[in-house]
């Protein structure tokens, strides 16, 4: 897709004129000429969105705003289409800058702690939830709405449409962020060998049953066992892919629902209860009590070790050589280079590297080749947990950013949200915020080649899929722990154990000095005394006590069958 804001004669005038931008509704038309195909809005209705822009920005016209995201292809579109289409029909000039995550939550911690205004927006993940309602210094949505926000909030921006903002809500039941993208982690898997007659023959012959998308961590491990070294079209593949590298993103590995996944935590929707899926476990008033396993916490427990065994089993044994070495972004594509028969999860957000129709994994009439499907659980999950992770990239304001440049941002995030650009947007992107652009006709044209991926997010199995939650107090100084420890058990420095009991006794240290300080008052954390362990391993929920059996029996589903439950 040719990713760039085109200009008619008279837009371009207009943006040439340096220190008094100026804005209008040919500027508009030109935009919505050019680059908006498929809309969730009819063109009269596009046209009085953009009037509304238009009239709500003039007070702000000539001001400079800046922005930051991570970088991915939604905010890449973003940055580089509709950034200089907002500047040229507001007058507002925005810089969009595109970084890593672990900068983005850097930037915010630097904000946070400085109150030095370093950005006027930052999409910053719903994760962070917990911290924005503990610490009081992003600017609740719903307040800001009714208050300083009001004659700036479009009339038309319908939060009732947004699939996500349960996710940035906190538990006062105020809204912190605007969901500007949101992707989930899934199994990914070639469908095509999965249903090869000769292949499935061969597995069930050496294993005993039939072929299939694993339900659990057992019948993964098989898959990826019969895969790795096998010759498919005249290449090696590999029945595993995941990635390695001591990083920033590697914390997002497990934190982003792996440890839920293999069962550590708490039944419970949207998290555990009391234990999340980082081990934290809260009290009735939402207080984080612990992490370690003394003190009722489950960061070090059985089933958090057999999460991180099971993870290096598989990237040493079935994971390409140069696996080990790679970061988020750089694992990402792999798949999608050919050689890989199946992931255990892959964040959506890949989806749109994955559809080029020159990649060994498409046929020849634009279908894909692979299929998306839930992600198999572990030996300690049980029915009613948490099943994956769902990432809402949010517009976040903090209340250290000067009114009127908020306002400003507020109007920027409100126009790449909105339902005039959504679709044509989430056509990039491939990840959805809005009912809109979910039901939107284009994609049930486009849902065959795109291997299941609308299907997910029609059905409300989607809702099993969710972010981090209230239980992390801290999430910038408790994240760069999981990437720190995990990353020792990554390379070997470390054991699982050794490395899950320094992070949790490393989580309890943030913990506790946020309680001396008494920062987030009393929804701050509030440690328990430690105990015996094993006091804990005996009370029913996390942590729970090791099985005596963790490779149970292995189950498949048919793909066909699977899919009925997301129709």
């Amino acid at each position: 897709m040719n990713m760039k804001f085109k200009l008619t004669t008279a837009t371009a005038a207009l943006m040439a004129l340096s220190g008094q931008a100026m804005a209008d509704m040919e500027a508009a038309r030109g935009f919505l000429d050019e680059n908006i195909d498929r809309s969730a809005l009819s063109r009269e209705a596009q046209e009085a969105e953009m009037q509304w822009f238009v009239d709500a920005a003039e007070p702000y016209q000539g001001m400079e705003i800046n922005v930051v995201s991570e970088t991915i292809a939604t905010h890449e579109y973003e940055s580089q289409v509709l950034a200089p289409a907002f500047t040229a029909i507001t007058g507002i000039e925005v810089t969009h800058d595109l970084i890593g995550e672990g900068d983005v939550v850097e930037r915010l911690q630097t904000q946070m702690q400085t109150g030095e205004n370093v950005y006027d927006m930052y999409v910053n993940d719903a994760d962070l939830i917990g911290t924005h309602w503990r610490y009081q210094q992003v600017r609740n949505l719903t307040d800001w709405i009714a208050g300083e926000g009001a004659d700036v909030t479009n009339p038309e921006l319908d939060l009732e449409d947004f699939i996500g903002t349960a996710s940035a809500t906190g538990p006062d039941g105020k809204l912190y962020q605007l969901p500007v993208q949101q992707f989930a982690n899934v199994y990914w898997f070639r469908h095509d060998w999965f249903t090869d007659p000769e292949i499935m023959a061969d597995f069930e012959e050496e294993y005993g049953y039939e072929l299939g998308v694993p339900v659990n961590w057992s019948a993964y491990e098989d898959i990826a066992a019969f895969f790795t070294g096998r010759e498919i079209d005249g290449q090696e593949v590999y029945g595993n892919m995941d990635y390695g590298r001591k990083h920033p993103s590697l914390g997002w590995r497990f934190t982003d629902a792996w440890m839920s996944m293999a069962g550590m935590g708490d039944k419970g929707l949207p998290n555990g209860v009391p234990v999340d899926e980082w081990g934290i476990r809260v009290n009735e008033n939402s207080q984080p009590v612990g992490s370690c396993m003394a003190r009722g916490g489950a960061t070090n427990s059985p089933a958090a070790v057999y999460a991180i065994d099971k993870y290096k089993n598989w990237l040493e044994n079935y994971a390409p050589p140069e696996a080990s070495g790679m970061t988020f972004s750089e694992a990402g594509p792999v798949p999608g280079q050919g050689a890989i028969a199946q992931q255990m999860f892959l964040y959506t957000t890949f989806v749109a590297s994955l559809v080029d129709e020159d990649l060994p994994v498409m046929n020849e009439d634009g279908t894909p080749k692979w299929r998306l499907a839930p992600s198999p659980h572990g030996a300690y999950w049980e029915e009613g947990m948490k099943v994956g992770y769902q990432d809402v990239g949010s517009a976040t304001l903090m209340k250290s950013t000067p009114v009127d440049r908020a306002q400003a941002a507020w109007l920027y995030a409100q126009f790449i949200a909105s339902k005039t650009v959504d679709v044509e947007k989430s056509h990039y992107g491939l990840t959805f915020i809005r009912e809109s652009t979910i039901d939107h006709e284009s994609f049930t044209e486009r849902a065959p080649r795109l291997g299941g991926l609308v299907e997910f997010y029609r059905s409300p199995e989607r809702e099993n899929w969710t972010d981090t939650g209230f239980n992390v107090p801290d999430y910038p100084r408790l994240a760069q722990l999981w990437w720190q420890n995990i990353g020792d058990a990554s390379s070997g420095a470390k054991t699982a154990k050794e490395a899950l009991d320094a992070l949790c006794a490393e989580q309890e240290r943030v913990m506790e000095r946020l309680e001396r300080s008494g920062v987030q008052g009393d929804i701050g954390p509030l440690l328990n005394d430690e105990r015996d362990p094993q006091e804990w391993l005996a009370e029913p929920g996390a942590p729970k006590p090791a099985l005596d059996n963790e490779d149970p029996e292995p189950v498949t589903i048919a793909y066909e069958e699977l899919i009925k439950s997301w129709q």
